[in-house]
């Protein structure tokens, strides 16, 4: 049986999460993650692959991408120049396709001789006709090269994560081909834990003044709120400075060290410097 994943010394992973994730590893289907960004979903896939010791394979996805080029594409360009000018120096043949394929991470994947984490991250940034042929090629562990008319088939099916920050609505055939889980925005106490991963010697008086603060401009209805990697950033610049906690308290909120941090939208920094 293979390993279970139980977090890291890095991510924190309640038990519902890590319900759904082992398996859907077990079960060899996908994973969906849904959450706003920062709430950890791409790097659950990097954590697992580290703490699993599994290479990891990243499609990330755009809209102008196409389900083939994700398994293998031609150079046609690389081809034709060595079809005119001659390869020989290079090992290349124009008569071998092989020698012109460039592997897409599915099919690096697949052809991998070890299980691969494969994920797939931000897929809500495709068409649904490319999600469902991703998913197509995925279910059924294998795609074909139409060129020769070959099957690759996976040595091991990958555990493949897939995560979405629902800028697009996923078609239901995807949804329903997946495992889903929801990663909600960590409560504080949640939020302490997973503090406590990163800064195990953080002083607790420090540890509470961010969170205060934290908390406070997230509920100021900013168009992209900080989330949890803006905290820790926050928390990791305010150590370097050695900024107290009193220092902090006493000034918030007239003044805010490094506000930039937190706030990264340009019309979310002139709302707070406008009403601090």
């Amino acid at each position: 049986m293979s390993r279970l994943f139980g977090g890291t010394d890095r991510y924190y992973l309640n038990s519902e999460l890590g319900a759904i994730v082992n398996m859907a590893m077990r079960m060899h289907r996908p994973l969906l993650l849904t959450g706003e960004p920062g709430t950890g979903k791409t790097q659950l896939a990097f954590e697992i692959s580290r703490e699993l010791r599994m290479p990891i394979e990243v499609l990330r996805a755009k809209s102008t991408i196409r389900g083939e080029e994700s398994c293998y594409v031609q150079d046609t360009v690389l081809r034709l120049n060595d079809a005119r000018f001659g390869g020989a120096d290079t090992g290349r043949d124009v008569n071998r396709f092989y020698d012109y394929v460039i592997w897409g991470p599915i099919g690096r994947a697949f052809r991998s001789d070890e299980r691969v984490v494969l994920l797939l991250d931000e897929i809500d940034k495709t068409e649904s006709d490319v999600q469902d042929n991703l998913l197509d090629v995925l279910e059924e562990n294998e795609f074909t090269i139409r060129e020769v008319n070959d099957i690759v088939r996976a040595k091991h099916a990958p555990v493949i994560i897939i995560t979405s920050n629902a800028k697009r609505e996923l078609s239901d055939p995807f949804l329903r081909r997946c495992f889903c889980h929801h990663i909600p925005f960590p409560e504080s106490d949640e939020m302490r834990k997973i503090i406590a991963l990163h800064f195990p010697n953080l002083a607790e008086d420090l540890r509470e003044a961010a969170l205060s603060i934290f908390y406070d401009l997230r509920a100021r209805g900013y168009e992209k709120p900080p989330a949890t990697s803006e905290l820790l950033q926050w928390i990791e610049a305010l150590l370097h400075d050695g900024v107290s906690p009193a220092a902090l308290q006493d000034h918030f909120p007239g003044e805010l060290p490094y506000p930039g941090v937190l706030l990264k939208r340009t019309a979310d920094f002139l709302a707070f410097r406008e009403n601090r």
